[in-house]
């Protein structure tokens, strides 16, 4: 296999593939850091360098599994996805649009579906949320239900355990103004929310027709060290994102994530109302971005198995 993409989820991807007993790591690709030796950056991984042209780790690896870490949107991986596709790799991405491609952007994932179908290989998007606390584990309770009312999932999650890409993304330190004016600008907030919302509809046979996101700002109400960061009163800690998937007006679907530095209580959190109803919580919740890694890693097998196409989580047995 090979990994294209080494920033903080690629180098964690990278040395989780190094440790799993079935598969091989054969070549790395990062322009930024062509020329390191790839036991540098992740000490665990085999002595690799890395590479600037994909193109030539590809031919090492014909046949094998491409784990794509580079971006969040489908627009953006997509060439990168299609370059591994055309030179005979399965392609497994965090890319949080590819959890649900057909949700987000129906024309682009055709392009991709069709193809990994004409070389004969699959695609899929993983990760923890989107891939599986807020989408796979709430549709796996759903095998021991009858029909579901209603569905509300909150992932409470402490920044202060997240690595600083995230904590970017969030807009910590900012002013409440700076956080509209970004929030507006679709410059905050997590990607894939919705592309959950459409996995449970998908998994538990909910009638959708309506999804929003909406994002809040969590405010520190007092002062914050976060590492070699201080965060003042009065200045944004993190955010409250929700998406909520409607059928009729009627609200089926709440996913609630919190993404905020200073959290005590960090959870995961399920309610599924059912006959019989159902509630599962995870007291400190999942990390994620060891447990994104692990989710990439442990997927490629069962995508070099799969049947060509692009396929979602749902679609993949259960286990590791």
């Amino acid at each position: 296999m090979v990994v294209l993409g080494l920033g903080e989820i690629g180098r964690l991807v990278a040395g989780h593939a190094s440790r799993h007993p079935d598969l091989r790591l054969v070549g790395v690709v990062d322009p930024a850091l062509a020329g390191t030796r790839l036991r540098e950056l992740v000490a665990e991984a085999p002595n690799l360098v890395v590479e600037k042209d994909p193109a030539a780790v590809y031919r090492k690896a014909r046949g094998g599994v491409a784990l794509i870490c580079t971006g969040s949107t489908l627009e953006a991986v997509a060439p990168a996805i299609e370059a591994a596709v055309g030179a005979g790799l399965h392609v497994v991405s965090t890319c949080e649009e590819l959890a649900a491609p057909r949700f987000v952007d129906p024309e682009l994932a055709d392009t991709l579906d069709l193809a990994a179908k004409r070389s004969g290989v699959a695609i899929l998007g993983t990760g923890v949320n989107p891939g599986f606390v807020l989408d796979r584990l709430v549709v796996t309770l759903g095998a021991v239900v009858g029909d579901v009312r209603k569905v509300e999932a909150t992932r409470r999650v402490d920044l202060g355990t997240r690595r600083r890409a995230l904590r970017k993304k969030i807009g910590l330190g900012l002013s409440l103004e700076e956080f509209e004016e970004r929030g507006e600008a679709g410059e905050l907030g997590h990607v894939g929310l919705s592309e959950s919302c459409a996995l449970v509809a998908d998994g538990l046979g909910l009638t959708v027709d309506e999804v929003e996101e909406e994002l809040e700002p969590v405010v520190a109400e007092r002062e914050i060290t976060l590492g070699d960061e201080t965060i003042a009163a009065g200045r944004i800690r993190g955010l409250r994102q929700i998406a909520r998937a409607f059928d009729e007006g009627r609200e089926v679907i709440r996913l609630t994530l919190e993404l905020a530095a200073g959290v005590t209580d960090p959870e995961d959190r399920i309610r599924v109302d059912a006959d019989p109803p159902i509630e599962l919580a995870i007291p400190g919740g999942i990390q994620g971005d060891r447990a994104t890694a692990w989710a990439v890693v442990n997927a490629a097998p069962r995508v070099a198995a799969a049947e060509a196409g692009i396929i979602e989580v749902l679609d993949l047995p259960a286990g590791r």
